[in-house]
């Protein structure tokens, strides 16, 4: 009963605090995490940064002995003034939050920037070595400047003095249209504006509405590395690299160096020097043609005076023309003379050939009278001859005349007609002859045919045995038990069955033995000695 009268235990101490659950503790720590660092600049180096796929940007913030977990919303990444990479020291500023799904605590990012001069040079030299290693910075890939280009383009602040230095200077050397393209030199977005820019001058057709420029000149003014980090950017770099029209950067003073200024075709130190490189001085231009014009006269006239000597002293070692024409003109006139004379003295001999010839000729009537009188002779000789011919064919006609009789005709007509009686008999007797002797040689044949024929064989007991092919049984081998075949005898055919197995091969008699002669037993041959 004492015990029931005792005093009850103690109770654990905290147990009047109320119960919690997992996400009301988890909302209570998240409101006090973000209560107590609501704004923050968190120092550090990037590590294992990854873009999803929605946009946002994880990563991780490290020093030597912490890391805490980041994210980068879409929304704040197109605003970043960097582009966070492995490795990089930066300051990060916004809000410390949790992540309840993971119990984890992590920064959520507004704003980033490099943590100090030193990390913003190991990234542009991490980023030059890169490009270079793509070859955007090879020589061979620079672009001679043209000479006098007609239309120079400007990527530059429209407000600026550095337009007003490149107009000032390109007015002084020599006037060139200029196209300006206003783009803002640094800030956000600076480096956009910029690559488009080079892109939108490359774009333009030539000949069209808007003259396509023959060079580019990208200018900006002085400034911090900050202030120049739009021309470090790499898709002005890439834009730069990859212009089709001639390109000189003339970004900062000449002690400031950008990634743009590898990739140009012409690194100038200042906007000014750019306007200088882009065109000649006119004034000089005009002194070096009037210069040039001047040493051209003067080699002209000093060539037509060697010229001039020398063809002065070809004349002095020629002779006199009007010398030389009147020897020329007096051979000339002899032989003008030579040849009238033998002009005539040829005519004179072919009239006298002439004559020569007439001599020798006759009067066509003497000519007639000659070949009437040839004519004449040759006629009466024809006639002797003629009648001497006849006379001679009479004769000959008369002897053959006197030889010819029918008693020949008659007798080979004798002749013929007992040679043709007797030709049928002799024709018959003849095909009576041809018949016996094909007869005999028929019968000849016949008689080989039977001897060799199977049926002749037949005739003297034997049989011919075939399968159901119709092809004959030479060997018993061959057959077997139930086989139906055909045995051919000499006066028909008749059916057979086989009712035993394999046959076998008749047995080959033995061969008698030869009698072994005795030592000095000579044989019938008897002895020779």
């Amino acid at each position: 009963m004492s015990d029931f009268l005792s005093d009850p235990a103690p109770a654990r101490p905290g147990t009047n605090l109320p119960e919690q659950t997992v996400s009301d503790l988890a909302r209570s720590v998240k409101r006090t995490v973000e209560d107590a660092f609501g704004y923050v600049r968190v120092r550090g180096e990037i590590s294992q940064p990854k873009r999803h796929s929605s946009g946002h940007l994880y990563l991780r913030l490290k020093d030597d002995a912490a890391v805490i977990e980041a994210v980068c919303w879409k929304g704040t990444m197109a605003r970043l003034s960097v582009r966070p990479e492995e490795g990089m020291e930066v300051v990060c500023t916004g809000k410390l939050t949790t992540y309840p799904g993971r119990s984890q605590y992590q920064l959520v990012i507004d704003s980033m920037e490099l943590a100090g001069e030193g990390a913003l040079l190991k990234m542009l030299e991490e980023r030059k070595k890169r490009l270079a290693a793509e070859g955007l910075f090879n020589p061979e890939r620079k672009k001679p400047l043209p000479f006098l280009p007609q239309v120079i383009g400007v990527v530059t602040s429209p407000t600026g003095a550095v337009i007003r230095d490149i107009l000032h200077r390109l007015a002084d050397r020599f006037p060139r249209h200029v196209l300006l393209w206003p783009v803002a030199v640094q800030g956000d977005g600076a480096a956009q504006q910029v690559a488009r820019a080079i892109q939108g001058f490359n774009s333009l057709a030539p000949g069209g509405r808007v003259p396509r420029p023959d060079l580019i000149i990208v200018a900006r003014g002085g400034g911090s590395l900050e202030d120049l980090m739009a021309f470090n950017e790499e898709i002005v770099v890439r834009a730069a690299a990859e212009s089709r029209i001639p390109l000189i950067s003339a970004v900062g003073h000449e002690t400031d160096t950008t990634l743009i200024d590898f990739a140009s075709d012409r690194r100038a130190p200042t906007p000014t020097a750019a306007a200088e490189m882009a065109v000649p001085v006119r004034a000089d231009l005009l002194g070096q043609v009037l210069d040039d014009e001047r040493r051209l006269h003067r080699a002209m006239t000093r060539t037509l005076d060697q010229r001039r000597t020398y063809v002065q002293g070809l004349a002095r070692g020629l002779g006199d023309p009007h010398s030389l024409l009147e020897g020329l003109t007096q051979r000339l006139d002899d032989r003008a003379e030579r040849l009238i004379l033998s002009m005539r003295g040829g005519i004179e001999r072919r009239r006298t050939a002439v004559r020569q010839l007439d001599l020798k000729l006759h009067h066509p009537r003497e000519v007639l009278r000659l070949a009437a009188t040839r004519l004449d002779g040759a006629g009466r000789a024809l006639r002797t001859g003629l009648d001497s011919a006849i006379r001679l064919s009479e004769g000959r006609y008369h002897r053959i005349a006197d030889r010819l009789s029918d008693r020949t005709i008659r007798r080979a007509f004798t002749d013929g007609a007992a040679r043709l009686s007797d030709l049928p008999t002799r024709m018959e007797r003849a095909h009576l002859a041809d018949l016996s002797a094909k007869d005999d040689r028929l019968a000849q044949l016949g008689r080989l045919l039977e001897s060799v024929s199977y049926r002749g064989v037949l005739s003297r007991g034997f049989a011919l045995v075939t399968d159901g092919d119709g092809q004959p049984v030479t060997h018993a081998a061959g057959l077997t038990e139930g086989q139906r075949v055909t045995i051919a005898f000499q006066d028909g055919n008749a059916g057979a069955t086989i009712s035993q197995g394999e046959g076998t091969p008749p047995a080959t008699p033995p061969r008698p033995a030869r009698p072994t002669r005795k030592a000095g037993d000579a044989g019938p041959q008897g002895r020779l000695f």
